[in-house]
């Protein structure tokens, strides 16, 4: 490679210049191995390794499957859309943070503090029963759901691990999964939010700038989000299939998709074979991308 480095461009969305050189490299060489991009890149075998972890993490590439493995860069423009709402949900939750140091040393009587097992089930079993609307949730695993309200659930990619969690969080409702959700949450008709801040300790908020504050969280980290109900339509995929592609989208390797889904590693990777050539894609990434112009997953 020559010796002239641009200079980098993504610092503000916090990639790291290494991770932005190899990114470029793997703009000018897509469907580039590991062992290719170490002689592209002129970096020893574990530095490549360590950058490429990275950037799958920070959604800036994709691994295909088979072997060897290939990786492909994400579209900039779709890259950095994703880079800058991760940074938004990042400021929206230190002012939340702020709001409750606020609301804690100069307004004590902003929200309700609810201690004891028991009194915490009895209140989330109320506001559950008030509902009249909407439901928002955080990475909690509601018990059942009420005829005519709507409920929308965001799983943390870690708290649904086994094969039988996938079922049971479909079955609540319209639920996406994403990487690292940074609280637990349950929000009612957009007016009381129950919030657990440690072992059994529920902070229950009213209408106010906090809650509004986590309302913008909400809908920052749904977009981000990976949807995992799939839409009701017709076309190349079958439910199981967009099923897959869903965990695929949300960052899950074959072999942690296969845990979930209960069947064996090789069988994710035929699956996966299969919807590509339904969808015409040659990689992950732009399977999802033809998956959702299709109107297949929600």
């Amino acid at each position: 490679m020559h010796n002239y480095r641009p200079a980098p461009v993504l610092e503000a969305l916090g990639v790291c210049s290494e991770d932005e050189q190899l990114y470029r490299v793997l703009l000018a060489r897509p469907e580039s191995t590991a062992t290719d991009l170490a002689a592209s890149a002129d970096w020893p075998a574990n530095r490549v390794s360590r950058h490429l972890r990275s950037l799958l993490s920070l959604g800036l590439a994709s691994r295909t499957p088979g072997r060897p493995a290939r990786y492909v860069p994400a579209v900039p423009e779709a890259a950095v859309e994703l880079l800058a709402l991760r940074k938004q949900a990042a400021i929206v939750e230190a002012r939340l943070g702020a709001a409750m140091l606020s609301a804690e040393f100069r307004q004590p009587d902003a929200f309700t503090v609810i201690r004891g097992t028991e009194a915490i089930a009895q209140r989330f079993y109320q506001a559950h029963q008030c509902a009249q609307d909407e439901v928002l949730v955080l990475d909690q695993l509601l018990v059942s759901t009420r005829h005519g309200v709507t409920y929308r659930t965001i799983y943390d990619m870690d708290s649904l691990s086994q094969p039988g969690d996938l079922a049971a969080a479909r079955s609540s409702g319209c639920c996406r999964m994403l990487r690292d959700v940074p609280l637990k949450l349950v929000v009612v008709d957009r007016r009381i939010a129950l919030l657990p801040t440690g072992a059994d300790v529920v902070v229950e908020l009213g209408p106010s700038s906090l809650l509004d504050a986590l309302l913008r969280l909400f809908d920052l980290l749904w977009h981000q989000a990976s949807p995992l109900t799939p839409a009701v339509s017709e076309g190349p995929l079958t439910s199981d299939d967009r099923q897959l592609l869903s965990l695929a989208a949300a960052g899950l390797t074959d072999q942690a998709i296969a845990r979930r889904l209960g069947v064996a590693q090789r069988t994710v990777e035929r699956r996966m074979q299969r919807i590509l050539r339904a969808l015409d894609a040659t990689t992950r990434f732009q399977a999802g991308l033809r998956a959702g112009q299709q109107g297949l997953l929600v």
